[in-house]
Order: structure tokens, then sequence, then C-alpha cells
């Protein structure tokens, strides 16, 4: 394949510990309009990761530097979030919030300046939630979404859109046609230019 008809690559980074939970079946409707529009994806789920917290030691930031100092399984993590030309990002609201696993993996995403220029400039994000309460604003759900868009406006990576819902038990979001229908959508339309 020339570099014009290579496959784009998606990465889809899951932060629940339930490989089968809400937030992961969006992701894979989502990865699923991604490869019908042609895209190659790849799945990590970050709770099976060995992944510390950032230390604030800025060694990633330092000129010649080789990364991040700690050495753990987001060195596995690095070349593919740099490899991807986009993310999905999808977590559970716990606690009024996205879940540990993804604000751990989130904030060592600071480190990824220290492996190449420009890291996140070309990104394209897609981020997928779910949440126990009916209301996004009651759950939390809304202070998640706040902290991506925060985040990718301030890395210049462009959040090509959203989807999110309410439901608590494992595998029960399948019941709302319309939202699986537009993480399909999502995932059909985030490689495009």
């Amino acid at each position: 394949m020339s570099d014009k008809t290579k496959a784009k690559r998606v990465l889809i980074v899951l932060g629940s510990p339930r490989k089968k939970g809400n937030s992961a079946i969006l992701a894979k409707q989502i990865a699923k309009g991604a490869k019908s529009a042609g895209a190659k994806v790849e799945f990590i789920y970050l709770h099976g990761l060995k992944i510390a917290p950032c230390r604030s030691c800025f060694a990633c930031q330092k000129v010649n530097s080789k990364g991040c100092a700690i050495q753990d399984d987001m060195q596995l993590v690095y070349p593919k979030l740099i490899a991807a030309e986009a993310w999905v990002i999808a977590s559970p609201v716990y606690w009024f919030n996205m879940s540990a696993q993804t604000k751990i993996f989130l904030d060592r995403c600071f480190a990824l300046i220290g492996y190449t220029k420009n890291p996140f400039a070309d990104k394209k994000i897609a981020v997928a939630m779910s949440y126990g309460d009916v209301d996004p604003f009651v759950s939390g759900c809304i202070n998640a979404l706040r902290s991506f868009q925060d985040a990718f406006n301030f890395t210049g990576s462009k959040i090509i859109g959203m989807v999110y819902g309410s439901a608590m038990k494992a595998g029960e979001i399948r019941e709302n046609k319309l939202l699986m229908q537009q993480a399909e959508e999502l995932g059909q339309r985030l490689l495009r230019k």
C-alpha cells in the first residue's frame, strides 16, 4: 500500500475495569464505524496494565529528553499513541468524573512531548462515556467531558465528537439505539478531514 492508501490507525483506550461494560460497548460501536470507513483499530485495556501516576519530575520536558522516566506499561502505550491518527478514550463516570485508570493515563500523556515533536497536533479525538444517573450533570459526566475538552484544547488536538449515555448494569447501554447509532457514526467520521 502506498502512504495515500495506507489504512489510518485508531487507538481505542478503555478506562473501565469491565471489558464488556457500557463505555467499552460505546467504544466498540465507534470502532465498528471506524472499521467500516477503512481504519485499522487497536484496543488497549488500561485496567490490566501497570501504570503509575505522574511523578511531576519533568524529565520528559527537558531538552534531549528520552521520554517518561517511569518504566512501566505506559512505555508500551506511548508508541501506539504516537502512531495512531485518532484516539478514542472510553470511560465510565466514577464519583463525578472519569475513572482513575483514565485519569492516570491522561496525566501520563504529558510525557508524549519527550518522544516526538508536537505529538498532539494532528490527533483526532473521540470520547465515549457512560454514567449511572439519568442526567449528565448530576452524574458528573459533564466534569469528565469538560476535562477532555480542556486538555485537548490545550494540546491543539481536535475533538471530533463525544458520545455519552446513562446505563448502570453492564450491557444496558445497548438498549439506547439512538446512542449506539451516534457512536457508530462518530467512528465513521473520526478520520475524515
